[in-house]
Parts: structure tokens; sequence; C-alpha cells
């Protein structure tokens, strides 16, 4: 589908077009002038984003039912939106991904900084798992689905529909596999020395975080003969990555059965289950258990789920982060390592800190900030957008 055959949308004279021009990819609903005509154009339609004075910004993906209106995908009018665009998207991530990592177990796409607004792609060997997170996604996801394959060689792509940002586009929740055969078991995925499994079919998001590795990687170094506790462990993450590193033991805890189970079986697969424990419960109970019990470890790391997932969450969330260093704080021996994860979008890194470096004093103890970790670069940040940079990992010695 040629541009010239786009419906036109047009921003407002007062709207910040240059920040579009600058490389901001969004232009949100109140910025846009909506008649009848432009809300009558369908969720992921192809659309011309002008300025107020009527000149081109760009090729957008436009849905009416979101705050986010317009998503830039194309900059050059004269592209046509097809396989052959994703396929040329698609390269241009897996050479880099390819640079980076000597084995396919990475994401592949992080959405707008890789060029493909809200769409997520995890690669998991054979097998890609795709998050089509906006409405336009959707609609062209069999191009996408049979460039991708085209590109990487994938024998399985499988749709996940679960998530909030799906919501928010009006979309539905629904998963199913694209390309190929569902994996009849969890995939072994080997990172930082340790098997993961990854439930690609069931699990949450993907079925594995990839953004934590080089937190992971920290972690093990401060791991070495260390008693560990992983709370929010989900399938094991920063327990087994510190085994890996020579942990005399770990703990990991989750609300999830189901993800303990793939946890033990990580560690068994790595050879360090005689090593490895794990605890079900709800996080907050268990930190207040193990203090009640006496319990201490010299490394603690908390990876809690986004506390803050948006601005109206950001209070709430911001006390449920200080509350999680409060409590994790006197798990910590003397000497020993606190790690503290956020997820959060709209909590940005000070406000995190603050919140981190607040529960440790309430804990009743003093922390040196030793590093401040992000996700890895397989997860590019887009400087234009802070919400790209979501992941904040901060270790204390306290």
């Amino acid at each position: 589908m040629m541009s010239s055959s786009f419906p036109i949308v047009r921003m407002k004279p007062k709207a910040n077009a240059r920040a579009i021009r600058h490389g901001f990819p969004w232009a949100f609903d109140n910025e846009l002038v909506t008649d009848r005509r432009t809300r009558a154009i369908a969720a992921g339609s192809l659309a011309i984003l002008e300025d107020a004075e009527r000149r081109p910004l760009g090729i957008v993906a436009f849905n009416p039912n979101s705050r986010i209106m317009c998503r830039m995908l194309e900059r050059d009018l004269e592209v046509t939106i097809d396989e052959t665009w994703f396929r040329a998207r698609f390269e241009r991530a897996l050479s880099m991904r390819e640079r980076l990592y000597d084995a396919p177990y990475y994401r592949l796409i992080h959405a707008e900084t890789d060029g493909l607004p809200g769409v997520i792609i995890d690669r998991f060997g054979d097998v890609a798992v795709i998050q089509p997170n906006a409405a336009w996604a959707e609609v062209f996801l069999e191009p996408m689905v049979a460039a991708l394959v085209a590109v990487t060689g994938v024998s399985t792509v499988i749709k996940n529909g679960s998530g909030r940002a799906r919501g928010l586009e009006g979309l539905d929740d629904e998963s199913a596999v694209v390309a190929g055969q569902a994996p009849d078991t969890a995939v072994p995925v080997l990172m930082n020395g340790a098997t993961y499994m990854a439930d690609v079919m069931g699990g949450q998001k993907t079925g594995l975080f990839f953004d934590q590795r080089p937190n992971h990687a920290f972690a093990a170094q401060l791991s070495k003969g260390a008693r560990v506790l992983d709370m929010f462990s989900h399938v094991g993450g920063f327990a087994l990555a510190a085994l890996a590193g020579g942990a005399e033991s770990a703990l990991a805890v989750d609300g999830s059965a189901a993800a303990l189970a793939l946890a033990e079986e990580g560690a068994k697969q790595s050879g360090f289950s005689d090593r490895f424990a794990t605890r079900k419960g709800d996080a907050f109970d268990v930190l207040t258990a193990l203090a009640e019990e006496g319990a201490q470890f010299d490394v603690v790391i908390c990876d809690p789920p986004a506390f803050a997932p948006s601005k109206p969450a950001l209070e709430k969330g911001l006390r449920a982060y200080e509350r999680v260093a409060r409590l994790a704080a006197p798990l910590v021996a003397e000497g020993g390592y606190l790690g503290l994860c956020s997820c959060s979008h709209a909590a940005d890194l000070t406000q995190f800190r603050n919140s981190s470096a607040r529960g440790i004093g309430r804990g009743g103890r003093r922390g040196q900030l030793i590093h401040t970790g992000f996700a890895g670069p397989d997860h590019p940040l887009l400087p234009q957008l802070a919400e790209s940079g979501y992941l904040k990992a901060l270790f204390f010695r306290l």
C-alpha cells in the first residue's frame, strides 16, 4: 500500500511537532486534530502524520482507541510497509545481536528502539515469541512473521497476547502458535553459566527475562562462597547465576509454584540441585517470616514486578519499593550485599534510588551504593523515549 493512498492525520498548532522531527516516536490523542473522519480510521491503519502547517512528518500506525494515537514507523513517505520492509528491520536488529551474543538467545526486537513500535520479540534458539502490543502489529502480523522466519531461520513463532499494553490498545489477550509447532516442554537457555528453563507457551511475558542478564552476572560476582536469597525469583534468575558464580547456597522465593518448578529443573540441569532450595509464598510474608526465623544471607536480591507501571500508580509503587528494602535489609549479614531492582516505567532512577535508600535506613541499616545496572544491550534505549530505559538495578553493601 503506497503512502499516497493513506489518510492524513494532522497535529494541532500548539503540539510539539519538533519533538517528533527530532526522534520522539509518538503523537498523543490530545496533540491531534480529531474529527469524525479521523475517528473513523480503523485501528492499526497506516496514515501520514502532518504538522499544523501540513508538512509531512512520516508514516505512522494509527489507533483511535489509544492515548498513543500515532506511532512513527517510517520517515520516508515513498517506502512501502510490507514483508521486505520488515526484513530490513529484522536484519538490522539481528546483526547487532549476533555481534553481542554467541548463541541465539536474546531479545531480538525491543519495540520503538528497533523501529517496530509496540513489538517485542524474544528469541530462544529455533523458537521466537512475539508480543504484538500495538494494533498495527496485529494487522501486519502475517508479513511480520514471514519476514522473521526468513531472516532468522526460526522454525516456531509463538504470539503471546498477554500483558497490560494490549488492553490499552483495545486488543484481545489470546495467544497462539503462528508458525511451526509449539515445543512440548520448556526450552533450556544457557546464560551466565547456568541453564534456565523458559516456558514459552504458558510462562510470564515471553517465558524468560533476558533484560536482567548483566545484573545476574554482577550478582554472581558477589556470590562466591555466599548464602544467597533471591526474592521474586521467577524461574531462578539471580539464584541460578549466583550458584554458577560459586555461591554456597541459594534460596529462591516466588508466589508461583509453576515458576519455582522451572527453577528447580534449571538447577538440576545446571548441576546445582544440592545447593538450591525454593520457598513458595507472598514475598512480603516470606521476608517477614525469614526475619522472625533469624535468617541471615550474604547476598539478598529483590526483583519484584512493576509496582509503578503507570504515573497514577507512582506514589503507591515507590512506597512498595521502600517496603521491600526495609524488610530485606535486616536479612543481610554485616558486610553483605543487597540488590534491589525496578522494572517500572513510571519510577525514574532517582525516585527508585531514594525509595530504596529510605527503606534501607528504615530497616536499621546503612548502605554504600556500589553498582547501578540496567537492561542488557539487546534492550537498547531510545534517548528520546524515557520509557525505553525501564530497568534499574541497585547494589548496596550494607
